[in-house]
C-alpha cells in the first residue's frame, strides 16, 4: 500500500477517535492482562481508547487538554511541566497507554513518548503512533539506547480516523516501553489487526 496525503487540513486540539480495533489488537499483545490495571489515558478525548480498556477489565483515569464530550478525570496539558493532578494516583498506575498528538514531524509525539517515560517510570506505556516513527536517528534515546523499549505492534489494517467513504492514508503501530527495572533484552516486532 502507498501513504497517500489525504489533504485533510487539521486544526488545533482536533479530535482523532482511535477505531475500538486498534485498541483491542493491542490488548491482545500486551503482557500485563488489562483486567485490574490501573492505567492513564492522558489525551482520552472522546474516550474511545479508555471505553475499549475499561471494557477488558481495566481501570481508566482519563485526561485531556480541554473537553469535548465526555468529562475527564482531569484537564490537563500533558506536555506541560505541570505537577500530575491529584485526581490521576500517579504512584497507583501501571500503564499509560494514548493516542498522542503528533504535531508538525511527530515533535509532539517525540514529546510525549519522553514525557510518559519521565512521568511514570514503573509504568507500562503503550502510544500509537505513525508506523514509522522509530526511524528518526533524533529518537535513538527512545529505542535503540532504551532499555526499555519493548515492542512494536504494526497494525495490518489501516486507521479510519473519519467517517466517509475513505479508508486510513497512513499505517500506524503500537510502541510499548516497559517499566524500568524489566530489563528487555530484544525488542519484539509483532503484527496484528482487525479481529477475524
Amino acid at each position: 500500500m502507498t501513504v497517500v496525503s489525504s489533504g485533510y487540513e487539521r486544526k488545533a486540539n482536533e479530535l482523532y477517535e482511535t477505531e475500538a480495533w486498534a485498541t483491542e489488537a493491542l490488548l491482545r499483545v500486551l503482557p500485563p492482562p488489562p483486567r485490574s490495571l490501573e492505567v492513564w489515558e492522558p489525551a482520552a478525548g472522546n474516550h474511545a481508547i479508555a471505553d475499549v480498556l475499561y471494557q477488558g477489565g481495566a481501570d481508566v483515569f482519563t485526561s485531556d487538554i480541554v473537553q469535548y464530550s465526555r468529562p475527564h478525570n482531569a484537564i490537563f496539558d500533558f506536555l506541560s511541566g505541570a505537577a500530575v493532578p491529584d485526581a490521576i494516583p500517579l504512584r497507583a498506575l501501571q500503564a499509560v497507554i494514548t493516542n498522542p498528538p503528533y504535531g508538525k514531524g511527530n515533535r509532539e509525539a517525540v514529546a510525549f513518548a519522553r514525557k510518559a517515560l519521565g512521568r511514570c517510570p514503573h509504568c507500562w506505556v503503550a502510544l500509537l503512533l505513525t508506523a514509522k516513527f522509530d526511524f528518526g536517528k533524533t529518537r535513538m534515546d527512545l529505542f535503540r539506547d532504551s532499555p526499555r523499549f519493548f515492542a512494536k505492534v504494526a497494525l495490518v489494517d489501516r486507521i479510519q480516523w473519519f467517517a466517509g467513504e475513505h479508508g486510513g492514508t497512513e499505517d500506524h503501530a503500537w510502541f510499548i516501553w516497559a517499566p524500568d527495572g524489566i530489563g528487555v533484552q530484544t525488542p519484539r516486532l509483532l503484527y496484528e489487526g482487525r479481529a477475524a
